[in-house]
């Protein structure tokens, strides 16, 4: 009996990890060189450094949902743990933890949305099949 190894990665296989972490930082999923979004929140048509069409990507509402449940889940804890604590003043902690809220949702929105635009460019979704 001969020992055989299976080979199960192609060639074309597509890392799901190191593409969301390159579209976390806003870069090309593919190459990590090209920037993924302009104007903030717009998804380039297609990587100026490895010329990788972008324009495929359907991220409609998930970087939104993925953006209030990652401040959710970081605040509310916070609000508790700061009100139990140091007891401040209402308006002090109404006005801290709204600017707080808006900083941290600002700050994340943009990297949420090349995440998951590098997801499904991992995941081969919505055109994305084609290499480039």
């Amino acid at each position: 009996m001969t020992d055989q190894t299976i080979e199960t990665t192609t060639e074309n296989e597509r890392e799901t990890w190191p593409a969301l972490i390159k579209g976390f930082r806003g870069k090309c999923p593919n190459c990590g060189e090209g920037k993924l979004l302009h104007s903030y929140l717009k998804v380039n048509d297609s990587c100026s450094s490895c010329g990788q069409e972008l324009f495929h990507n359907r991220a409609d509402d998930g970087p939104a949902y993925l953006t209030i449940l990652l401040v959710g889940h970081l605040l509310a804890p916070a609000l508790h743990v700061s009100y139990v604590n140091w007891r401040p003043d209402p308006w002090a902690m109404a006005l801290g933890f709204s600017v707080a809220c808006i900083a941290l949702s600002l700050f994340l929105l943009p990297r949420l949305k090349g995440a998951v635009v590098a997801y499904q460019w991992a995941r081969r979704m919505h055109g994305f099949e084609k290499a480039a």
